[in-house]
């Protein structure tokens, strides 16, 4: 079976492909502390007040195991830096203090949305130690718990299954990864996440983003949790037919997953071929053969700019020859892709040789060595004509560790799809992360001891549990709310705001939706910055619209001023514009017009308008000056 292009793809298609995917989408919750210490979460910045340098090594799991991912990182002998600042972190997360009690805030959040997703909710929270070598977390474990199993929620006629709702902290920051040096932030660490994973029930790329936006807005829905750029973030599940669970790390947007899922299905779809092939010219894992030689001496003339550089600083080459490959070196994997990059990924996460090119191989000979050299290159390492030859230079260290790793990459091909973790590129393809963990990097948290979930606390948790989003968009549409802000009023944190204003206080629909999503936005464009405006401020805002103190034009001019720091009182607003008044008012303006008209006669009310509207906005609605006017278009309603 060849796989169409991306676009020609149906679902038949990845039916015949086996195509499966799941999601596990991480969210920040909305509390004014941390997980377990009580530093404040949810302040970012990028400075900081120190440097704190470590290096990660592995234990033994309680079976006495050690994890596959936890050696893998051991190899690449990292060297970690925290950039720390004092308001933002504590010697807990440097794991010089023991933990703190679980945040209390966030698990009540965390119940709440477990009983949206419909989960069976724990009757006791157990914490767990969950193993991250790669340096994300200081402490090398992260404290993570699980909140509920067995939810569902509803897409297209059927119910997708929500195998576990769990609570954990978040990890730092990457701010670089060069070499055997990663750099990372601290100031989101410890910030409180819930982890939503489905099961495996998505069948098509398409489905699988569109079950993703429905979690997204649900979640939100909830109106505490964090928005913004990484607050969320999606890890996508992989699998077809004959291969293995292969996870997709970090999806930064949901529009990008379809694309993605697609190519990881048909690199694991290329690599079962693959397999075959090589079943078929006689190399099985335990036939596999190599041989690895150094190859520095060989090399030492060779005008092949990136491999003289290094022979000249001291460095080392090895050729590994890998019996029977000939060819397959460029057997297409992704788009555009081909096998060799599934090696050199390897070789620039495990080995640190991350400056590119840092392999060449012989089914790509032109542009890099003589033909002669590859010859001597070939005689060296024993290669056949049915033989490939992989190229590596680095230190002398990280070359074996980058020969080593080519090779066991390529006996992996042997086997079919190696077990991994991932990385999102922005073509859409993937790249190596991590060898995927297994369950020996989890083992109890001994720090802290059980905590129950009383029936009490429960309850109190399922009165918190919002309308599912779609629910309250059907009802704002109903209100007749402008389609353009039904979307993110759903979402909004003051939706219950809005309901409050619309039922209580009679404040009309799109007003409401206008003051409380539209116009922080307006006053964020024109202030050229992101402006929040707090619940309380908006609060008294509509309430003065409700008791006529304030009219709808009004609203934007005084929300501006607030965000350039003027304090709102409704006490300090100018009198309300009488009908007397506004009768001078357009007497004044209409004598104007006598002497000064518009050219065209029928605009004449309209300039009207907004000559009156000029002296008295904010003093009487825009609707009152019309009707006396005589203009009876709509848009004046909205202001």
């Amino acid at each position: 079976m060849t796989l169409k292009p991306f676009s020609e793809m149906s679902a038949s298609d990845y039916a015949a492909l086996g195509f499966k995917s799941g999601l596990e989408i991480h969210q920040q919750l909305f509390t004014e502390k941390k997980l377990f210490c009580r530093c404040p979460a949810g302040r970012y910045s990028e400075e900081f007040n120190a440097e704190i340098l470590r290096h990660m090594r592995p234990t033994l799991s309680e079976l006495g195991e050690y994890d596959g991912t936890a050696l893998m990182e051991f190899k690449t002998r990292k060297e970690i830096i925290y950039q720390i600042h004092r308001d933002t972190v504590c010697t807990y997360e440097m794991d010089d203090t023991p933990p703190f009690e679980l945040n209390r805030e966030a698990l009540d959040i965390a119940l709440s949305i477990g009983l949206l997703y419909g989960c069976s909710m724990v009757d006791e929270i157990h914490i767990a130690r969950k193993q991250y070598l790669d340096g994300s977390i200081p402490t090398g474990f992260q404290r993570t718990t699980i909140v509920g199993v067995n939810g569902s929620i509803a897409y297209n006629g059927r119910r997708i299954g929500i195998v576990q709702l769990g609570l954990e902290e978040d990890a730092c920051r990457e701010v670089s990864d060069v070499g055997h040096r990663r750099v990372y932030l601290t100031d989101r660490l410890g910030m409180p996440l819930i982890e939503t994973v489905t099961a495996p029930d998505m069948r098509t790329p398409q489905e699988v983003a569109e079950v993703a936006d429905i979690l997204r807005r649900l979640v939100r829905s909830a109106g505490r949790v964090r928005t913004g750029a990484g607050a969320a973030r999606q890890d996508v599940n992989v699998s077809v037919t004959g291969g293995t669970r292969i996870e997709i790390k970090g999806v930064p947007r949901i529009p990008n997953i379809p694309l993605l899922t697609y190519n990881e299905a048909m690199r694991q779809h290329n690599l079962l071929r693959l397999r075959d092939e090589l079943h078929h010219r006689g190399v099985t894992p335990d036939s596999f053969f190599s041989r690895t030689e150094d190859i520095t001496r060989v090399l030492r003339k060779t005008r092949f700019q990136p491999v003289r550089d290094a022979i000249a600083i001291g460095w080392h080459v090895r050729g590994v020859m890998l019996r029977g490959f000939q060819g397959l070196l460029r057997w297409g994997t992704q788009t555009d892709t081909y096998f060799s990059r599934e090696i050199s990924d390897r070789v620039r996460v495990v080995a640190c040789l991350t400056t590119l090119p840092n392999i060449i191989h012989s089914d790509s000979p032109s542009d890099t060595l003589s033909s002669s050299e590859w010859q001597s290159l070939r005689k060296t390492v024993g290669a056949a004509d049915d033989d490939a030859v992989v190229v590596v230079w680095g230190n002398k260290q990280d070359v074996i560790t980058g020969a080593s790793e080519i090779a066991i990459r390529a006996r992996e091909a042997t086997v079919g799809i190696p077990s991994e973790t991932r990385q999102a590129l922005r073509d859409g393809t993937n790249g190596f992360e991590r060898i995927l963990p297994g369950p020996d990097r989890m083992y109890p948290d001994t720090d802290l001891p059980p905590l129950r979930i009383t029936p009490e606390r429960l309850r109190i948790a399922g009165t918190k549990v919002p309308k599912p989003v779609w629910e309250l968009e059907e009802s704002y549409r109903k209100l007749r709310v402008p389609d353009d802000l039904i979307t993110p009023l759903a979402l909004s944190p003051f939706r219950n705001l809005f309901a409050t204003a619309v039922e209580e206080w009679a404040v009309i629909p799109s007003i409401a939706a206008l003051t409380l999503v539209q116009f922080p936005k307006r006053v964020s464009r024109k202030l050229r910055t992101p402006v929040v405006f707090p619940e309380a401020t908006l609060r008294v805002l509509l309430t003065a619209l409700r008791d006529r103190i304030l009219t709808r034009e009004g609203l934007l001019p005084v929300l501006e001023e607030v965000a350039l720091g003027k304090s709102f009182s409704p006490d300090a607003l100018p009198p309300r514009c009488s009908d007397r008044e506004l009768t001078e008012v357009i007497d004044r303006c209409s004598a104007v017009l006598v002497t000064r008209p518009p050219r065209d006669p029928a605009q004449v009310k309209t300039v009207l308008m907004g000559m009156v509207m000029n002296q008295v906005r904010g003093r009487i609605e825009g609707r009152a000056v019309a009707h006396r006017i005589g203009i009876t278009t709509p848009e004046v309603t909205h202001g």
